[in-house]
């Protein structure tokens, strides 16, 4: 490192050109914003979405279908995947909500559904928000209990 070579850090000045500081300075009058128009004027900034007037596009896409706010959405956990935490010993025999939220399938506040697919080989006691009623006939033919919190 030399004299020469010796710089400010990066942010740390000012540009150069005081803008509106006179015709001398090279950037008087409109101090380099133009002539006119909303960007010309203080207090300007653009709405997000904005296109110069054209149509924005969450306006000209079509919109489909419709969403109920009283629609239950659940997180979904099937038998098979039961089965291979119970084998893994992840699981015991009485599996709770708070089981299946440490496990990482869903979170607290999450609603827990039971699928079907697959096959159960040991008793399971299971307790969540619902089931589907192929997975409740496995349950209760491999000798546990399906069981609504």
């Amino acid at each position: 490192m030399e004299l020469r070579n010796l710089r400010p850090a990066l942010g740390s000045t000012k540009n150069k050109y005081r803008k509106g500081r006179g015709e001398g300075s090279g950037n008087a009058g409109t101090s380099g914003r133009g002539h006119k128009g909303a960007k010309s004027r203080s207090g300007y900034s653009k709405k997000i979405g904005f296109e110069g007037g054209q149509m924005p596009l969450q306006r000209r896409v079509p919109k489909f279908g419709f969403n109920s706010r009283n629609k239950k959405v659940y997180k979904t956990l099937n038998l098979d995947t039961i089965q291979k935490l119970i084998d893994e010993k992840r699981f015991s025999t009485d599996i709770s909500k708070e089981d299946i939220v440490n496990a990482g399938f869903a979170s607290k506040n999450d609603l827990i559904k039971i699928l079907g697919r697959g096959e159960l080989k040991s008793a399971v006691n299971i307790t969540v928000d619902a089931f589907t009623k192929s997975a409740k006939e496995v349950i209760e033919k491999s000798g546990g209990s399906a069981n609504i919190k």
